[in-house]
């Protein structure tokens, strides 16, 4: 028997953890968890997922409004400051309206303090 080693070496391509990472709440407590890929790297260049359930895909350019906050991540903090965006956005006056579902933006990883995380929630706006 020998114990677990450090570092474990791979033989495919390593890309630096990406920043920010977006999760959205799917039926029956499912999550989509998106990347946003470095902008050196094109769809040609990008490796190839090696699980079936990982995708990879385009998205349009888009225009969101955005709420910054630090702290814990978990689902209730998430709805408060989903809430908050909202409310903020409706009594914004510059005529922006949500156009689709919020997601929740993550730049920091796990184990760092709550304190100094970087989180966002989002969502998708267009001008009245």
């Amino acid at each position: 028997s020998i114990a677990m080693t450090a570092p474990v070496a791979q033989a495919s391509q390593k890309i630096a953890m990406t920043a920010p990472v977006a999760q959205t709440a799917g039926p029956g407590g499912t999550w989509t968890v998106q990347f946003t890929m470095p902008a050196q790297y094109t769809r040609a260049t990008l490796p190839a997922p090696r699980d079936p359930a990982v995708r990879i895909v385009d998205l349009p350019a888009q225009d969101y409004a955005v709420l910054r906050f630090s702290g814990s991540t978990d689902a209730k903090a998430v709805a408060a400051k989903t809430e908050a965006l909202k409310a903020a956005l409706a009594q914004a006056s510059a005529g922006w309206h949500a156009t689709g579902a919020p997601v929740a933006w993550f730049y920091d990883p796990p184990w760092t303090l709550p304190g100094f995380r970087r989180n966002e929630v989002a969502v998708p706006v267009a001008r009245n």
